[in-house]
This record gives structure tokens, C-alpha cells and sequence, in this order.
């Protein structure tokens, strides 16, 4: 299994709800995330109180730097989406260190089977174990549209 990448000093995480800034989660995802482009607040605002959240902090200002969400069971099965870094921290391991911190969390529910879709960040996953889909033909999916 991979190690875990650590946070940069100077950032903590935080799984508690009440710390994520849904302001500034909307305003990145709906403005900068090609995932998410013109999501509206009331959208996001659902998808977080549906889902298992993750931020990181600066830990002087507590400003919010990171978010990461899971669509979990917390059983069998997660879905992780809406990752975001700002692009003041990118490049410095929060990414990584974020992604680590959402398998281990999961891990100890006994979740088998973590999966998440990107376009351009996939060595940031492979870095805390991540892969390919081995049989993809094994897998479907039902789009409704944006």
C-alpha cells in the first residue's frame, strides 16, 4: 500500500463540517472546476450536506485551501469528487497529502472500493494508489446531463 504523502507544514486537515467555507467551495467548483462550471449554490450546498467532507486549512489564518468531498456508504463503496486546490498552494503536496487522507479515512470503515473520474490529475492519485479501472467493460454509467 502507499504511504500516505503528509500535509506541508503549516496546513491541517479537518473532517468537520462546520469548518468547510461552502462559499468559497461554490465559488472555486463553480468557476474554475471544468466539472463543475456554473453549479449553483444551492447545488453545492446539497452535495455537501449529502457527503462526507474533507478541507485543509492554512493553519495560521484557517483560511480553506482545499476541499475534497465522498459520496460513501461508509461500507462498501466511495466516490470521490469535487477536489479542489487553490491555485495559490498547488504544487506544494496538498493534493496528494488530500487524496492520502481520503483513502486512509475510508479505509477504516472497511471500504473496498474507492473510485473518482479526472481528466488531467492522475498522477496526483497514483502517488496514494490509484489506478486504472483492470476490466472497464465491467463498468456502466447512466448520465442524466449537467
Amino acid at each position: 500500500m502507499t504511504d500516505t504523502p503528509s500535509l506541508p507544514a503549516g496546513y491541517e486537515l479537518s473532517t468537520d463540517p462546520a469548518r468547510i467555507d461552502a462559499a468559497r467551495v461554490h465559488h472555486w467548483l463553480s468557476t474554475d472546476a471544468y466539472w463543475a462550471l456554473g453549479r449553483t449554490r444551492e447545488k453545492q450546498d446539497r452535495a455537501i450536506e449529502g457527503s462526507l467532507n474533507f478541507g485543509v486549512f492554512d493553519s495560521a489564518s484557517g483560511e480553506q485551501v482545499a476541499y475534497a468531498r465522498v459520496i460513501t456508504d461508509r461500507a462498501t463503496f466511495g466516490w470521490l469528487c469535487d477536489v479542489y486546490v487553490d491555485p495559490s498552494v498547488r504544487g506544494k503536496g496538498v493534493g496528494s497529502a488530500l487524496g492520502g487522507a481520503v483513502r486512509d479515512d475510508l479505509r477504516r470503515y472497511g471500504v473496498r472500493r474507492i473510485l473518482l473520474a479526472t481528466h488531467d490529475a492522475h498522477g496526483v492519485y497514483e502517488k496514494v494508489g490509484f489506478a486504472g479501472l483492470e476490466v472497464p467493460e465491467h463498468w456502466m454509467a447512466l448520465v442524466f446531463g449537467q
